[in-house]
């Protein structure tokens, strides 16, 4: 009897738990990985998902294991270990220092040059590992020209999502894309490389602007950025090289893909597990962001509940009809849609919901163009870009928020928020002229 009601009750029940746990991962009254699981835990529970593979009608059923992406979950683990690694050796403070240098102390050219580090670091490790890096940074560069942080900061936070948008590994939403899409690497860069360094470059250029009063200091101090000491910094040459060997090696992994048809997480472990040869496995598993692994497993059996039910498809045929089938109103709508929620939820789950909805959506809005539906490039854009918005739109944001805090420097987040309107209408306006000039006239 209850077996029944759930079944034929199983998309409003599915829909109402993937909405609940919305409403706890915005709230964060409870930790959100917490939220994912008990949420997988009561999909599972009541039998909204199958827990095994059947072939019904000639039609393959999907299994529980079957909505667990563990080509993202794979890829995100070796990552977080290389990164880790590496980070240790000290060659991204390295790199970051080398690059101030450069800049002989002018605020404004240290503004932009911390920006673009930060940009093409997010490109390529995670972006809260970037942020992380650049922190103590910036803050020791303030100092030294005796300037206020907040404006170096806010441009890192912006610059770190449009970097991260670039590639397939820069961001989350895009491994989640990548993975549902069949989208490579190179796919990524090919695509999203010019908008994402216009984006870079019109954003960064607004923000010298606006802060052109507070991005002042003396000769002297300027002066003392020139003379940074950098020795020492490089505490194990022999960590070094190894690890940043094989974090080239692994990007060269991702960007021959498309020739030798390896998946991206195959190369991200492989890294991974030789580096950990060299190491103490405990303690660099201490600091893999396990919380963020599990948030992702309870979410995607959440949403492949919803997806069995037959919610996506539902959603689906609402979008078509909202958009009388017009390709070109949905990439629209995709983009800022994605942009204006990505900016208020967190953009994992929100992207993890879409991705799902987007496959259903292609099959009735074909595109007869070159490459990929641009329906997908509209999601990873607006997801990644409008993460921009708010000063907790993602976790790049509020771990540069709350490091800024405990140092005495309060990132408000109605004066984030000022920002990041003029930020996400800059990002989106320009890719939604890029979108349409590309892929839809």
């Amino acid at each position: 009897m209850l077996h029944n009601f759930m079944q034929s009750h199983a998309m409003i029940i599915t829909g109402a738990i993937l909405v609940i746990s919305y409403i706890f991962i915005a709230t964060e009254k409870i930790q959100k990985s917490v939220v994912a699981l008990v949420g997988a835990a009561i999909t599972m529970l009541l039998g909204l998902i199958p827990f095994y593979g059947t072939v019904k009608d000639g039609v393959y059923i999907k299994s529980l294991f079957d909505y667990i992406a563990f080509d993202v979950i794979f890829l995100l683990i070796g990552m977080m270990i290389i990164v880790n690694i590496a980070s240790k050796s000290g060659i991204f403070k390295l790199l970051a220092l080398k690059l101030l240098k450069k800049t002989k102390g002018h605020p404004k050219t240290v503004l932009f040059a911390l920006a673009a580090f930060t940009a093409i670091a997010s490109a390529f490790l995670d972006n809260v590992t970037t942020v992380v890096l650049m922190l103590p940074i910036t803050f020791v560069v303030a100092k030294e020209l005796d300037t206020d942080p907040i404006p170096f900061l806010i441009a890192e936070i912006f610059a770190s999502n449009i970097g991260g948008t670039a590639t397939l590994i820069g961001d989350p939403p895009n491994i989640i894309i990548g993975a549902k899409a069949g989208l490579s690497f190179m796919d990524f860069l090919r695509e999203l490389t010019d908008v994402v360094i216009m984006i870079f470059v019109v954003s960064m250029s607004a923000l010298v602007f606006i802060f052109r009063k507070n991005l002042k200091s003396s000769p002297e101090r300027m002066a003392q950025i020139v003379n940074l000491n950098t020795d020492g910094i490089i505490k194990n040459k022999q960590l070094m090289f190894r690890s940043v060997l094989t974090l080239l090696l692994v990007i060269l992994g991702f960007i021959t893909h498309d020739i030798t048809g390896i998946p991206a997480y195959v190369f991200a472990v492989s890294g991974a597990a030789f580096l950990l040869l060299f190491e103490k496995p405990k303690e660099i598993y201490q600091d893999v962001e396990w919380l963020t692994i599990f948030f992702f497993v309870g979410l995607f059996i959440i949403i492949g509940g919803f997806e069995a039910s037959g919610g996506i498809s539902y959603l689906a045929n609402l979008l078509i009809k909202l958009t009388n089938g017009s390709l070109e109103f949905a990439t629209m709508l995709m983009l800022w849609g994605s942009g204006i929620l990505s900016g208020i939820i967190d953009n994992i789950p929100y992207t993890a919901t879409m991705a799902p909805l987007i496959a259903e959506v292609q099959k009735m809005l074909p595109y007869s163009g070159t490459g990929h539906n641009p329906l997908w490039w509209a999601l990873s854009l607006g997801a990644c870009l409008g993460g921009n918005l708010t000063i907790i739109g993602a976790a790049a944001n509020v771990i540069v928020s709350e490091s800024a805090h405990s140092k005495g420097y309060n990132i408000p987040f109605m004066r984030f928020l000022k920002y990041g309107i003029l930020i996400v209408f800059i990002s989106l306006s320009i890719s939604s002229l890029y979108l349409h000039f590309k892929y839809l006239v």
